[in-house]
Parts: C-alpha cells; sequence; structure tokens
C-alpha cells in the first residue's frame, strides 16, 4: 500500500481528491494553528527573564509564582470550555462558515488586550486576553472538524481534519521555537516578551482573510433547507457535474440522513439535547468523545505542551535556553510526526489500531524517564552537562513523543467529528470540544503543583492512564475509517465492536454495487435523477 493510497467506501471518481477540498481545509484549520501557538508561546514566556522581572516574579515565593502561572495558562482553557458550548448555536443558526469568522474576531480581541499589558497596569489584562482568546479558539475547535468532515469524501475525511491538527501542530512549532529565538536576538526588555504576544494575531487574521473565499458546508444548508445552494455548492467542491452518478448517491444519502434524523430525533435546535437526554445509544456515544479526550490529556501531553521548561527542567537541563531549545525540537518531532500521520497512517492503519500502538508505546517510555528521575534525581544534583542517564531519559521524552502525536493528538478529534449524525454533529462536537478543554484545564491548573509535590510520580501518573486507555479503546471504540457520516448509526449498534468496521463496509459496497447494477440496468439519465434519488434512498438503507 502507497503512502497516498486510498481506503474507498465506493468508486470515488479523482476529481473529487481535489485542490478545492484541500484549501476549504487548510483555510478553516487556521484557526488551529491559533490554538497550537497559544497552547505552545505561553510557557516559554512566562519563564523569559524580561516577563518575570517586568511584572515582579523576583519578588514572589515560589508557590506564589507557580500559582500565577497557572492562572494565566488555564483561564485560556476555561475560556475555550466556554466557547467550545457557544460555538453550537452560532453553528446551528448562522452556518460553519460564520462561526469561524466570529471566532477568530473574538480571538483577535483577546490577543489585542494582552498586548496592553505592562508592569505598571499589572497581569489584569493579560488575564482578560487569555479568557477572551479562549473563547475565541474554543469556538473554532468546535466548529473546524465539523466544517471539514461535513466537506470530506470518507476515504480522506480523516486526511482532511487531520489538516486541523497540523494546523495545530505548525502553530506550536513556531510558539515553541519563538521564545528561543527572541531570548538569543534580544536582549531583555518590554519588547522581548511582547513579540510572542504579538505573533498570536497573524493566524488569525490569515482566517478572516481566506473565509471570503471559502464555501458553506452543504451539509448544513441541505439541514436548513436551502437546496439549490447545497447542491450548488457541492457541485463547487467536488469539481463533478450535477448528472454524476457520485453526485446523485451523496445527495442521496445526505437525504435519506435528514429523513431518518426527522423521524427519530427532529432536526430543530433542541432536538439534539432531548435525544442526548432520552437516548441511551447518543448518550453512550457522547461519553466515548469525551473519555476519548480525557485519556489524551491523561497521557500528560498538555502538561508539556504548557510547562515544557518545568518538564525539562525536571529530567536535568538546565538553564532557561537550553530549556527552550530542548523545547523548540519537541515542536519539530511533533510536526514531523503528525506530518505522517496524515498522509499515511489515520486513513490506512485506522483509528483504533494507531491510538492502541500509540499508547502502549508511550506508557512504556514514560515509565522510563520516571524511573531515571527516581533513581538519578536529578533536581538534586544539578550538573552543566547532562550524563548517560540523562541523555537517555531525553531519548525516550522524543521517543513517547513520537508514539504519542501520529496517535493519541489528533485522532481524537478525528473521531468526535465523525461519529455522529447530521443533526447531532454540531452538539455533540460542543460536548466533545469542551470535554477537551475541561481535561485541559484541570491539567494545565494543576501541572505546577503536581510537579512541585509528586516529582517522579508524575510520569508514572500519566503512564498507568495510558496503558488504561488501551482497555478501553479495545472493547468500546469501533473502527470508524472509510465509514460514510450516514452510516454511523449502523456501526456503533454492532457487536463487538472491534468486527464492527469490516461487517459494515462490507455491506454498504454490497448496497452500492446493487445500486449502481440498478443504475445500469435501467439507462438513468440526468433528466431523471429526482427518481433515481428516491430509489437510492432506498438501496442504501443499510438498517432495512
Amino acid at each position: 500500500m502507497s503512502i497516498l493510497s486510498l481506503v474507498e467506501d465506493r468508486p470515488t471518481p479523482k476529481a473529487v481528491y481535489n485542490w478545492r477540498i484541500y484549501l476549504l481545509a487548510a483555510v478553516a484549520s487556521s484557526i488551529s494553528c491559533m490554538i497550537g501557538y497559544d497552547s505552545a508561546f505561553i510557557g516559554g514566556t512566562l519563564a523569559l527573564a524580561s516577563f518575570k522581572d517586568e511584572f515582579g516574579f523576583n519578588k514572589m515565593s515560589t508557590s506564589k509564582q507557580n500559582l500565577i502561572n497557572a492562572n494565566i495558562v488555564s483561564l485560556y482553557q476555561a475560556g475555550a470550555f466556554f466557547g467550545s458550548l457557544f460555538a453550537y448555536p452560532v453553528g446551528y443558526f448562522f452556518g460553519r462558515k460564520r462561526a469561524l469568522i466570529s471566532s477568530a474576531c473574538v480571538f483577535i480581541l483577546g490577543a489585542g488586550l494582552m498586548l496592553g499589558a505592562t508592569g505598571a497596569r499589572g497581569l489584569g489584562m493579560i488575564y482578560a486576553g487569555r479568557v477572551l482568546a479562549g473563547i475565541g479558539v474554543g469556538g473554532g475547535s468546535n466548529i473546524t472538524p465539523i466544517y471539514i468532515s461535513e466537506l470530506a469524501p470518507p476515504a480522506i475525511r480523516g486526511r482532511l481534519v487531520g489538516i486541523y491538527e497540523l494546523g495545530w501542530q505548525i502553530g506550536g512549532l513556531v510558539g515553541f521555537w519563538i521564545n528561543f529565538g527572541v531570548s538569543e536576538t534580544l536582549a531583555p526588555s518590554h519588547k522581548q516578551w511582547l513579540i510572542p504576544f504579538s505573533v498570536q494575531l497573524i493566524p488569525a487574521g490569515l482566517l478572516i482573510i481566506g473565509a471570503v473565499f471559502i464555501k458553506e458546508s452543504p451539509r448544513w444548508l441541505f439541514a436548513r433547507g436551502r437546496r439549490q445552494k447545497a447542491i450548488e455548492n457541492l457541485l463547487w467542491i467536488r469539481q463533478l457535474e450535477a448528472d454524476d452518478i457520485y453526485i446523485v448517491e451523496e445527495i442521496g444519502a445526505i437525504d435519506q440522513a435528514l429523513e431518518d434524523q426527522r423521524s427519530a430525533i427532529g432536526v430543530t435546535f433542541w432536538s439534539p439535547f432531548v435525544a442526548a437526554y432520552s437516548n441511551k445509544k447518543v448518550m453512550y456515544r457522547l461519553f466515548l468523545g469525551s473519555m476519548l479526550f480525557f485519556w489524551q490529556n491523561g497521557s500528560g501531553i498538555n502538561a508539556i505542551n504548557y510547562y515544557s521548561p518545568t518538564v525539562f527542567k525536571s529530567i536535568g537541563i538546565q538553564g532557561t535556553n537550553t530549556a527552550l531549545f530542548t523545547t523548540g525540537l519537541f515542536g519539530v518531532v511533533k510536526t514531523v510526526g503528525t506530518v505522517i500521520w496524515i498522509l499515511y497512517l489515520i486513513d490506512n492503519l485506522g483509528r483504533r489500531l494507531l491510538l492502541m500502538i500509540g499508547a502502549f508505546g508511550g506508557s512504556i517510555c514514560m515509565w522510563i524517564i520516571g524511573a531515571y528521575i527516581k533513581i538519578a534525581e536529578p533536581a538534586k544534583h544539578p550538573t552543566s552537562q547532562l550524563g548517560s542517564g540523562g541523555i537517555a531519559a531525553v531519548f525516550f521524552f522524543y521517543l513517547w513523543t513520537a508514539f504519542y502525536t501520529p496517535s493519541w493528538n489528533g485522532t481524537p478529534w478525528v473521531m468526535n467529528s465523525e461519529m455522529f449524525d447530521p443533526n447531532m454533529r454540531s452538539l455533540a462536537q460542543a460536548f466533545a470540544a469542551a470535554s477537551n478543554w475541561l481535561w485541559n484545564f484541570l491539567i494545565s491548573r494543576f501541572t505546577p503543583q503536581m510537579f512541585a509535590k509528586m516529582d517522579y510520580g508524575v510520569y508514572f501518573f500519566f503512564s498507568s492512564l495510558m496503558l488504561l486507555s488501551i482497555v478501553f479503546v479495545y472493547f468500546l471504540l469501533p473502527e470508524t475509517k472509510g465509514i460514510p457520516l450516514e452510516s454511523m448509526d449502523l456501526l456503533f449498534e454492532h457487536k463487538p465492536v472491534r468486527h464492527a468496521h469490516k461487517v459494515v463496509l462490507q455491506k454498504i459496497r454490497e448496497n452500492e454495487e446493487r445500486f449502481r447494477h440498478d443504475v445500469e440496468a435501467s439507462g438513468i439519465t440526468a433528466e431523471k435523477n429526482q427518481e433515481l434519488e428516491g430509489q437510492h434512498v432506498e438501496d442504501t438503507d443499510v438498517r432495512s
């Protein structure tokens, strides 16, 4: 299997895999560049001597410094938690495109406030700006995966949603390195720490500019009854004619899914809330989506993202600049791993196997790092150069990154974007994004205290959670790669879950083959498309 080979649910014209679909995904993923940058730069910026001097950190006790750092970092996650929930009504009533633009505008307002902070004014503007920036990225983290998954052909859905994750890593890579850059090239000053804050504005501006050219989600337009516009957008995105059999099949599948939704829970704003409360199957899937982010944060990734200098100091790396350089290399490994994940792993190896391999390999690395810190106690024996044990610990840290990045880093976002039917998808993604930011908040808020009290035990804690996640994935989570969004209900109904993907994909292919045979036998033409759609609705109902 080549690196760019595709696993298709049905024969797909090559025109479907065109530059437009990648452009739309890339523009929407500018929001993830904002998230990645904000997640990465803040820990290094707070560690800069210029920032500490301006806001009087050197006059504070260590515990107070830890508290202020935790507050600055965690207010962003708190805002993101509420932003991910606010994005549901915006996305439902005004569409995915306008929701993305709104998120970027709120983020820019927050970033602008942060730039007004000075030692004389105190940290208030940074606190307020972090909350607003969090609201913006929280809304974007809800909408972007939904928007991309609604545009994507099934065979490359993971790859396209993966662009969202790639944007996260590119933003993070810049965020990790910018602090090293300003610390090496600028003398400690107000300007030195202000530059990392100001760079936040770049990806937000790019999103607003690019949003002028992107198309609204056809699936959202179908759900809102704007059928003509939906078909127009779908034809533009797929680069096919209206009478192409692929388009006819896709429209039929969307119509069928919406009809099923109307008969099952309805298509109003409150329908998903009623379904989530009354339908055990929906509740179960919401539980799975939330737990994916629990296990993701339980790997320790956000403790490292937000407090990377602290993490590397615990291993024995001395000096601010050295820690920032090592952090930058961490960002490089994450970005390379994400590219491999997008191009090959997510749509070929699949979701389940990736998660289990990543958790197992990452857990072993964490056990080894924790054991080294327990035995060598590098914090009590500081040296100017790492010994062989310290070098090995750093190696296993990067190996952990190589296991984690192409597995748990982006896969939970992909799965949450595709697990739900069209009318539940917005609320479900809001719930999933809110879950991510809730666990993110808890980790970022208490990481400084965890390192202060638990020392090497922090690594054992995270490694244990990674082992437990394997059990969760194996027994509860079905494989979703290559399954059309409209067939997810059937996938989650099949037991045992480890066999569900194979069985459901075979049924889909059998129904599509039967449909194509009927089309060829009847000689249906473009003028009879509406009749064809009606027939397709019956033939593709794999649950009948």
